[in-house]
């Protein structure tokens, strides 16, 4: 009996705990007005309900997609504009091939007097070969006769010897302190060689100017893609232009020397 009523006992005790867990649970309110904030939407909140996890991951990875999005079509590409040096370095190689075909025809005797006749002559004096024109000053009496006034002279027979060694076919003489040199009526052998030179240094300086104009169009091929179609196209048009005008300045400078030479 005292076994029963013990058992009884605690039967009911438990049964009594239960009521009071539901009672407690029944004044509680569940609704979601009553849901602290925090707790729904703080995502730094220690308490987070289990359906909020799957969505905060969710979000966070398509704001980052977003922000790489955003990040990859603000930045630009930085296009370099090669069209200035590319000209500029052009136009300095034709115009210095052009200014080399200049002191090369001035080099070729005709049947008037010029002073730049005698600058390729070089002169050895007191052991040391200098050129004519840095122990001279040359100028034209007329049409047919230079000067040669030596800087010292003492000089005098050198430069002498050096132009009479000269291909120019000049045979100048002492007079005083100075040489006069008259210069000799063309042969038309002489005429037909001095314009075939002058036909191949025309040659040759196109050509250099053509070279100058490939190394432009290799320069602006091999900037690619980097370089937008429609600037290259345009640069390769004003380099186009450049040959044609450089090839121009060579081509009349030839032939006036051509006339020159031809007209005694």
């Amino acid at each position: 009996m005292a076994t029963m009523a013990i058992c009884l006992r605690r039967a009911i005790s438990s049964r009594t705990s239960v009521f009071r867990c539901l009672s407690a649970l029944q004044a509680r309110d569940f609704s979601p007005a009553a849901v602290s904030p925090r707790i729904l939407f703080d995502p730094n909140s220690s308490i987070r309900p289990s359906f909020l996890g799957s969505f905060a991951s969710s979000r966070g990875f398509a704001k980052g997609k977003k922000s790489k999005d955003d990040s990859s079509s603000g930045s630009a590409d930085v296009v370099q504009d090669i069209g200035p040096i590319v000209k500029e370095t052009a136009t300095s190689q034709m115009d210095a091939a052009v200014v080399a075909l200049s002191r090369e025809l001035v080099k070729l005797r005709t049947g008037r007097a010029s002073p730049g006749m005698l600058d390729h002559i070089i002169v050895e004096t007191s052991g040391m070969k200098m050129p004519l024109v840095r122990l001279a000053v040359v100028s034209v009496l007329d049409i047919k006769t230079l000067s040669i006034n030596p800087y010292d002279p003492n000089t005098v027979k050198e430069i002498e010897k050096a132009v009479v060694s000269s291909p120019l076919g000049l045979n100048p003489q002492v007079d005083g302190e100075r040489l006069i040199a008259a210069i000799p009526p063309l042969t038309k052998e002489h005429i037909q060689a001095m314009c075939k030179v002058v036909a191949k240094s025309c040659e040759d300086v196109k050509l250099s100017i053509r070279r100058a104009r490939q190394k432009a169009l290799d320069t602006i091929k091999k900037a690619g893609s980097s370089f937008p179609k429609d600037h290259a196209k345009k640069l390769e048009k004003e380099v186009d232009d450049l040959t044609k005008k450089f090839v121009k300045s060579a081509e009349d400078m030839c032939k006036a020397k051509e006339k020159e030479i031809t007209s005694g």
